[in-house]
């Protein structure tokens, strides 16, 4: 196992952008219609236009990886959501509920909350630019 963990930070980087690439898309198909919807959610209606939004919003920023653990902790909260309030009550297990995709996103979203961005992400940006600048001598008066 030794031999995978170079490439840690790289794959979990990569996980996060597939994550809430996906995560962005359901939101995307909620809110606009897209990708086989049968028909956009009506605004601002509580709770699918505004879970859309929230996917839409936090599936972007962990994508980005801007704000990723916030985002990551609202997504895998308004999925644990989505499950006990429109999918248990059509069975225990999501297999019989329809509550998989609900369950993954919580779960997925949830590691990305506590691992982190991994490589990849925009927020590490300013962190990059203060390590590659030389280091500045204090000038003394």
């Amino acid at each position: 196992m030794h031999r995978l963990d170079p490439a840690r930070d790289h794959v979990i980087g990569l996980y996060r952008i597939v994550i809430g690439f996906l995560f962005a898309c359901h939101g995307l198909k909620t809110l606009f219609g897209l990708f086989g919807a049968k028909a956009p959610a009506a605004v601002g209606v509580w709770p699918g236009w505004w879970a859309a939004v929230i996917q839409l919003v936090c599936g972007t920023l962990v994508c980005l990886g801007l704000g990723t653990r916030a985002a990551a902790i609202l997504g895998s909260g308004s999925m644990a959501f989505a499950y006990f309030t429109a999918h248990l009550p059509d069975g225990l297990f999501p297999i019989q509920n329809g509550g998989e995709a609900a369950t993954l996103f919580c779960w997925s979203l949830l590691v990305v909350a506590f691992v982190g961005p991994g490589r990849f992400a925009l927020g590490n940006l300013p962190a990059l630019r203060r390590a590659s600048e030389p280091a500045r001598e204090r000038v003394t008066a």
